[in-house]
């Protein structure tokens, strides 16, 4: 896949990202530093530039798609597409507009979209229902003790759940299927929800899904930042030529979701732990001076990341991502 391609693939990306118009100052701004992280990291052009097109909509839909002659490519762009309208709930009407466009575009019959549909869609609703227990106990009870005592399991207990977490989530971003990155967001919100009532906190989505984004790990920008890592590492589609080369390139493309996991768990620690008396500027800073030591600890952990990654399948995601 060449560098034109690439760019096609992402700015149907981006176009879909921003297709009901919803997204917030916050969620924009994370999309624009990650375009700006993708190009600088894989020399792929500027795609901070593409971002600004897309975002006053001199990027369009019909262009974007007539760069992508090969049939997987175009496969790829739907899909991508799909996941990301996906991202936050099922996709509006304003979202389903978009990709029937997008699939008329690109030439794709709905024996091509509707699988792409299928399991995005299933996928949307484990996002929804990630921590199905926590919605009944959001109540005056989720304020918590203000200043936790010690965790109801030991720390070490805590860290090899995060450490868990973040190989799981690494070995999802192995796998060529674009929905399968979907499963890495609920199961981040399963783990902060874990670390939260250790520390003797009922938290509703609502607080897990704004910690996240005070953190900077947007649904929509997150999934983006996700598919454009593995789109550039030469990771996503039949062009990434199987599994096993994808192993060979995972410490740069997998470094991503398995960092993110692990800042993100022992952030949610040191949050809870402390009564949730950090303010959003600490919080952040924490998180990204936490982000680059991950990364090179997850070089130490590739065999079990490989190790998941070949034993992954819907049924076995589906089920982790509810909870079994």
């Amino acid at each position: 896949m060449n560098q034109e391609q690439q760019q096609a693939i992402l700015t149907l990306a981006l176009l879909a990202a921003f297709a009901d118009g919803a997204n917030d100052a916050r969620e924009r701004e994370q999309i624009r530093r990650l375009a700006t992280s993708l190009g600088g990291e894989a020399g792929a052009g500027d795609l901070s530039a593409l971002y600004t097109r897309v975002l006053t909509q001199q990027a369009h839909l019909a262009d974007a798609a007539a760069a992508l002659a090969a049939p997987e490519h175009r496969q790829l762009a739907y899909e991508m597409a799909v996941c990301v309208c996906d991202a936050d709930g099922r996709a509006t009407a304003a979202e389903r507009q978009f990709l029937a466009e997008l699939a008329l575009a690109l030439q794709l019959d709905a024996g091509v979209t509707a699988p792409a549909d299928r399991q995005a869609e299933t996928m949307a609703e484990l996002v929804a229902s990630a921590a199905p227990a926590v919605a009944a106990t959001a109540t005056a009870a989720s304020e918590g003790p203000p200043i936790a005592a010690q965790p109801s399991v030991p720390e070490a207990e805590l860290d090899r759940t995060i450490l868990n977490g973040a190989i799981m989530n690494g070995a999802l971003e192995l796998l060529p299927q674009s929905w399968a990155s979907m499963a890495i967001i609920p199961l981040q919100i399963r783990m902060v929800y874990g670390i939260g009532k250790a520390y003797g906190y009922e938290l509703d989505q609502g607080h897990i899904r704004e910690l996240l984004a005070t953190l900077g790990v947007g649904l929509t920008s997150q999934y983006l930042e996700q598919f454009g890592r593995k789109l550039l590492g030469g990771l996503l589609g039949k062009a990434a030529g199987g599994l096993a080369k994808q192993f060979g390139k995972a410490a740069t493309s997998v470094a991503f979701s398995f960092a993110t996991t692990y800042a993100l768990g022992q952030v949610a620690k040191r949050y809870y732990g402390g009564g949730r008396q950090m303010s959003s500027a600490l919080l952040q800073d924490s998180f990204r001076n936490l982000l680059g030591p991950a990364k090179e600890m997850q070089a130490r952990y590739l065999p079990q990341i490989r190790e998941q990654a070949g034993n992954l399948d819907m049924g076995r995601i589906v089920a982790l991502v509810r909870g079994g």
